[in-house]
């Protein structure tokens, strides 16, 4: 761990599960017109691959103060049907216009927190979704469990549906950051959540941790991965905590500035819980993921196969991505489509039978091309630029310090990302973006990228 190094780099950037970042999307949104012309012609020409379905289920019954997702609190579970009732008709507004039946390939349920709702409710808002679909042969279905609320009768409900992946949000054992970010979760009630879901048959859990939260020092991240691996999951997603007071309502004014670990601190939390990883066998893949060999994330990036979008990492790639649900995302490749982030806003548009969409981006030519790029490094490590020469020069002069810190390689048009340069991979991933190199934004945007 240089700390010098993470001193220079240790500056705000994006995470890119999109190109170009939201921040970054054409302030004129996009026409409904082009986003359903840029979906109906990616999903012609992909049909055969299947599209994803992302649906956001956005209620929590208390609030954690690291997060930073679009949710409504509250412990009335009234919201649950009347919620429910209207993701399933955005579902139809987009049957409507789609001329084949879709073939799904991926759910995925996220949150908020996807298990506040009911066994019953869940059934009805899959079975309300597959009813009007056909499955890919290869379909992967997962979810997001709360682990303090997470019922062996959802597990059971869900795998009956075909689900076999589940996400526990960890985060941390010690009682002391537990308090500071309001998540009092025991580990008892992670390993009765953990060996439910094995004991019914789930073949991929995956636990997120966080490095970089209040009150959190290298012996209490120990201890915390000392339990994640007694349990030994199949996949450990290992994030930093994205520190962004300023965004409006995420709840991230819980604890002072003062009570969170700094810059080589930080990392060194992360490199500690790196070496425990691979002491224990797991691979690292992409950046601040780790898979045991046996879990289809590892065979992804074995073969190439590797792909993020705004799910995160996923071993499977389609071209489209259907977001549902209030504050969701779409991705048609050519086009993304974000959903009214407000509650009353999104549910009052479905009613009204249009599309919630309150802003989106038409990715240009240009764009398109350095989206492949950054995906390649985010996913590969590597990346051969086949744009302008013009265009490379600019890219290249980017990427100057980074290569005399031997944190890349470059060979002619290709770009390699180095060992040392993996913990740097969102820097790298910023010389190639233009909009964030041409624009120098000076407000806060994004969280720091060490």
């Amino acid at each position: 761990m240089n700390t010098e190094l993470i001193r220079k780099y240790n500056i705000p950037g994006p995470r890119y599960t999109s190109y170009p970042t939201v921040p970054f999307w054409n302030k004129r949104g996009i026409a409904i017109e082009d986003w359903e012309s840029t979906l109906i012609s990616s999903f012609v020409e992909s049909y055969a691959d299947g599209i994803s379905l992302y649906i956001h289920l956005p209620f929590c019954e208390s609030l954690c103060t690291f997060c930073g997702c679009h949710k409504q609190i509250t412990k009335r579970h009234d919201v649950e049907a009347p919620y429910i009732n209207t993701v399933l008709k955005e579902w139809q507004i987009y049957l409507d216009f789609l001329p084949i039946t879709p073939r799904i390939r991926e759910i995925h349920l996220g949150g908020g927190t996807p298990t506040f709702f009911s066994v019953s409710n869940l059934e009805r808002l899959i079975s309300g979704i597959l009813d009007r679909a056909e499955l890919a042969e290869d379909y992967q279905f997962s979810f997001e469990g709360h682990p303090n609320n997470t019922t062996k009768e959802h597990l059971q409900s869900l795998y009956n549906m075909g689900f076999r992946r589940v996400s526990y949000g960890v985060q941390d054992y010690d009682p002391q950051v537990q308090f500071a970010i309001n998540r009092i979760q025991p580990f008892e009630h992670v390993k009765r959540a953990h060996d439910w879901s094995r004991e019914i048959g789930y073949t991929s859990i995956n636990h997120d941790l966080v490095f970089g939260l209040p009150h959190q020092t290298l012996e209490s991240v120990e201890d915390t991965i000392q339990k994640t691996n007694q349990l030994r999951p199949d996949r450990i997603a290992f994030y930093s905590y994205a520190h962004v007071p300023w965004m409006k309502g995420n709840g991230q004014r819980g604890f002072n500035e003062k009570d969170l670990p700094k810059d080589h601190e930080k990392r060194a939390l992360y490199e500690l819980g790196k070496q425990m990883f691979f002491d224990h066998a797991y691979e690292e893949i992409g950046m601040d993921h780790f898979a045991l060999s046996s879990d289809s994330l590892y065979e992804a990036m074995k073969t190439k196969e590797l792909h993020r979008n705004f799910m995160g990492y996923t071993s499977g790639s389609t071209k489209v991505l259907i977001g549902l649900g209030m504050s969701a995302i779409s991705d048609s490749w050519y086009s993304f489509a974000q959903n009214e982030k407000k509650l009353s806003d999104y549910q009052a548009r479905v009613e009204e039978g249009e599309l919630p969409i309150f802003r989106g981006h038409l990715l240009s030519n240009k764009d398109l091309l350095l989206r492949e790029n950054i995906l390649n490094i985010m996913c590969r490590f590597e990346t051969e630029f086949e744009g302008s020469s013009h265009l490379f020069e600019l890219i290249r002069e980017d990427l100057q310090d980074l290569l005399s810190d031997g944190l890349v390689q470059i060979n002619g048009r290709k770009v390699t990302v180095t060992r040392a340069g993996i913990p740097f991979v969102r820097n790298i991933c910023m010389a190639f973006d233009r909009k964030l190199q041409e624009s120098k934004p000076r407000e806060n945007l994004f969280s720091r990228t060490v």
